[in-house]
């Protein structure tokens, strides 16, 4: 059998007991459970010989990665097992097998010297491991241990992903699978999407699930609130439109078209302003993007000197913003407005990160001090509602520094690897990450909290994973990749 053939027909079957599993958790029968309990039982027996005897280790690991991402989509709908104060989600659960598979194949291979002399973005890896490292010892300074602990939790589950992304998706047919594995799963959250406006039917996982009427129409799918839903949306929508412009099948294009205007009209629905921008944005870029060589440059000169001429301007507008959240006074009264709330909350963050003389409150504690020992009233809002602030109040300000860095770093490391002769589907996958990066990096104020927001450690394991295989690719071929374009047709 082939190897393509049996990772898709692995990835069927072990997609076909997981939602045996969950259906055997929703019974409420005990007789009908037990029945179908040992019908499962033997389902998974079946399954484990036929892997056994004609899957590879590594075309398991593929199959249940592939499985992982799809479940992340599904966000924390259909299935949730409590243990302690830790929730598991479907797509947490695969990814503790994925992780168990990659090491013991990691072990069987006696190490993974091979896979890391591929990689060709040590440096953020690093970078990962100290943040998870900071944040363990940030427990020692913060006044909640245990929301510590819950949100190392979510931050360590997103860098696991991405550490198997990059050590797994080091080719780039892989990578297509992933970016079309995104898009497959956002249509499904696009129909949901539309059943929550139309029918004005909302997920038990909405806080607007059984809300007022008028809330109702949010769009929201398997997201907690139509914000996330946006934020998401921001990003699949440039995948949608790059695949428009790149893809050679035209029932694809039409397809990635009418998807891209079914996300672009949801974000519309959600009324969120930060995804409004993010998507002008985004296509600015991607428009900056397809100019010849000769008008990119005079179109960045001109940006550039606009952006002088408008911190001229308004240089004193922007210098009393930046007064007003450092200011010591505190300000009373109820605010009344979005804009206020999240400006006190910005205003709260930034004097914590003073106060603690620019390390942070200590991570997951941030919340706790918004709670408790607010300077600025926030209408009993407790999330920062700004992911790099978030960052910033719970890490400090080398984490923050570290993070921007690293999106810097990704962001011009595939805009210079876009102007190599790397082939259509190479810019396909490029021309989808780039503007999506800015996008986002505008959207993520719109969540209250982005540490909860699995897609973005999603997205961020395909951007890292990307910049790696490529710059290896340029590295190894002296700076063309168009050989492989071929291998890469039937993925399109």
């Amino acid at each position: 059998m082939h190897i393509k053939h049996r990772v898709v027909l692995t990835t069927g079957v072990l997609a076909v007991l997981l939602t045996g599993f969950i259906v055997l958790l929703s019974i409420e029968s005990r007789p009908l459970q037990w029945f179908f309990s040992f019908v499962w039982v033997w389902a998974l027996w079946i399954a484990c010989l036929f892997i056994k005897r004609s899957v590879r280790r590594s075309e398991l690991l593929d199959s249940i990665l592939y499985l992982f991402i799809a479940s992340t989509f599904l966000n924390q709908s259909l299935l949730s097992i409590h243990v302690g104060f830790f929730t598991l989600f479907i797509y947490r659960l695969i990814l503790i097998l994925a992780l168990f598979i990659f090491i013991y194949h990691a072990i069987r291979q006696r190490g993974l010297f091979g896979e890391w002399e591929r990689i060709r973005v040590k440096g953020i890896l690093y970078f990962l491991l100290f943040w998870m490292a900071y944040g363990s010892v940030s427990l020692l300074w913060s006044r909640s241990v245990i929301d510590g602990v819950k949100y190392l939790f979510l931050l360590g589950i997103g860098v696991a992903f991405i550490f198997l992304a990059v050590f797994t998706l080091a080719e780039i047919n892989r990578l297509s699978v992933f970016y079309n594995i995104w898009m497959i799963m956002t249509a499904v959250l696009l129909v949901i999407g539309l059943m929550n406006h139309f029918a004005r039917i909302q997920l038990p996982t909405s806080t607007l699930y059984d809300g007022p009427d008028y809330k109702l129409a949010y769009p929201t799918a398997v997201f907690t609130n139509q914000n996330d839903f946006a934020t998401f949306l921001t990003i699949s929508f440039f995948l949608y439109v790059s695949a428009v412009k790149n893809s050679r099948t035209f029932w694809v294009r039409v397809g990635a078209l009418i998807a891209a205007g079914i996300s672009a009209y949801i974000i519309y629905l959600t009324e969120s302003r930060a995804s409004f921008i993010g998507i002008a944005l985004g296509l600015a870029f991607y428009f900056f993007l397809l100019l010849p060589p000769l008008l990119k440059k005079w179109t960045a000169a001109c940006g550039i000197v606009g952006l002088a001429v408008g911190a001229i301007v308004f240089s004193d507008r922007v210098i009393g913003k930046i007064a007003g959240l450092v200011a010591p006074s505190v300000s009373s009264g109820a605010p009344s407005s979005s804009n206020v709330i999240r400006g006190n909350l910005l205003q709260n963050t930034m004097h914590y990160v003073a106060d603690s003389f620019g390390f942070g409150v200590g991570a997951g504690n941030l919340p706790y001090y918004l709670k408790n020992e607010p300077l600025y009233p926030t209408n009993q809002i407790y999330d920062v509602h700004n992911w790099l602030a978030e960052i910033l109040g719970h890490f400090g300000l080398m984490i923050a520094l570290g993070y921007v860095a690293m999106y810097v770093f990704l962001f011009f490391s595939l805009y210079k690897i876009y102007k190599l002769p790397i082939g259509s589907n190479r810019k396909k996958l490029i021309e989808a990450l780039l503007p999506a990066l800015a996008a986002f990096a505008v959207s993520s104020i719109s969540p209250s909290s982005v540490s909860n927001l699995y897609f973005h450690w999603v997205f961020l394991g395909l951007v890292i994973s990307s910049v790696s295989a490529l710059k290896y690719e340029t590295e190894e071929k002296g700076g063309t990749v168009e050989t492989s374009d071929v291998l890469l047709r039937s993925a399109t």
